[in-house]
């Protein structure tokens, strides 16, 4: 089989760059070891930045069941003190909630609609031949595949990277999280999401996003510091739901759903290899996911779409150029923001740097509140103070995504 691109990974970053290149006419291969719709452990939330870069895929909201709006968010600090930051109340939405089973089972089939093949339950084989005009990709259940790029998209632990001699020995990532689903929440957190900075989770913080029907996806992630155990995080994990704040914000009857999930979460965008020849890394692959969050979906998307334009923008020369181009493009939209984030995650990461921070913003009125609460949803760059090149008219002052429809009443506060 020869094709222009094959992408390995059917997850944000590979749906996006199959959606964008077949859209534009280009013969797009996307192979993944799973079958869809399958788990992923994650927050499930969406940022400002994931919601405007699925917009631009042409995803529709409605694709997912249990697609949840969020208006505003609850933060506590580890002294006690609690507030709301509240997102604008329109036009468009600034953070939502969506299960990445159907979240990414819904990208899939926006990508197939754009015209990408993908092959489920066929993943790379770990085999890669790059030449001077093309790659030569293996993929269980299907042999050899010789195409022009190929976008690796295949997750933390990423194979492609592996097989390219780019992976870093020993490396785990530079966060652990655990997630599982509760039902019967019908205190605030049905509708609010909320962001707890414990002192024993510092640096790193638990959750609690809203879904539909009285559910929340519940969590915790730490910084690795090298000194927590995973038995430790397993016994954190045990005691979570039962922790008087949070019991209060789910209500007494809420109750676990199902196995909880844990996994490494990588964030090392500012020094990870991007390309390497005619492959280009992107999402978890490039390691590019929110340092002070853990965030990655938005990432994902964005990485996903710049590969995907730095491939159609290649004309026939090609090579190493497309490589270059999309790592220059890459770090220009995430690494002066993981650099602030690494900034500010050193000050949440201690007691008072989180007491102090919150009770700042607590003192800040509305207007500092809500203009808080867009920049933590990324509806603008981490780090836009500092960068002027991406500075415009409308900072902090735009719509949101999907600005030109009423969101369903039904799940929004």
């Amino acid at each position: 089989m020869n094709v222009d691109v094959v992408v390995v990974g059917a997850g944000p970053a590979g749906a996006a760059a199959a959606t964008h290149l077949a859209a534009a006419g280009r013969d797009v291969v996307v192979v993944d070891k799973a079958a869809f719709p399958r788990d992923k452990c994650c927050g499930d939330g969406l940022t400002t930045l994931a919601l405007r870069e699925l917009e631009a895929l042409g995803f529709e909201p409605s694709g997912v069941a249990d697609w949840k709006v969020v208006d505003g968010a609850v933060l506590r600090a580890p002294g006690g003190r609690q507030v709301r930051v509240p997102l604008p109340p329109g036009p468009g939405t600034y953070a939502a909630v969506a299960p990445r089973m159907q979240l990414d089972d819904a990208l899939v089939d926006v990508a197939i609609k754009a015209g990408a093949t993908v092959l489920q339950g066929q993943g790379f084989d770990g085999t890669v031949e790059q030449c001077a005009d093309h790659v030569v990709l293996g993929v269980d259940g299907h042999g050899p595949i010789t195409t022009r790029y190929v976008v690796a998209a295949d997750g933390m632990w990423s194979p492609v990277r592996k097989a390219l001699g780019l992976a870093e020995p020993g490396y785990l990532g530079e966060w652990h999280a655990f997630r599982q689903y509760v039902g019967g929440v019908d205190g605030p957190a049905a509708n609010d999401l909320f962001v707890w900075f414990d002192d024993d989770l510092l640096p790193g913080y638990a959750w609690s996003f809203p879904l539909p029907g009285g559910r929340t996806n519940v969590g915790f992630g730490v910084l690795r510091d090298g000194t927590r155990r995973i038995q430790e995080m397993n016994a954190t994990w045990a005691g979570l739901l039962d922790r008087p704040h949070v019991r209060a914000a789910l209500g007494p009857d809420a109750s676990a759903e199902g196995r909880h999930t844990a996994w490494p979460i990588p964030a090392r965008v500012d020094r990870a290899p991007l390309a390497d020849g005619r492959v280009l890394l992107t999402g978890d692959a490039a390691m590019a996911t929110d340092v002070l969050t853990g965030e990655g979906i938005g990432q994902a998307l964005l990485t996903g779409r710049l590969a995907a334009e730095a491939i159609l923008a290649g004309g026939a020369l090609g090579g190493p150029s497309v490589g270059l181009s999309y790592t220059a493009a890459a770090r220009h939209h995430l690494v002066a923001d993981h650099r602030m984030s690494a900034r500010l995650g050193r000050v949440l990461g201690h007691r008072r740097g989180a007491d102090g921070a919150i009770a700042v913003l607590d003192h800040s009125g509305e207007w500092g509140r809500r203009t808080f609460a867009r920049w933590m949803f990324e509806d603008e760059p981490r780090a836009i103070a500092v960068t002027p090149s991406r500075w415009h008219r409308q900072v902090f002052g735009g719509p949101g995504a999907y600005a030109d429809r009423v969101p369903d009443s039904s799940t929004v506060r």
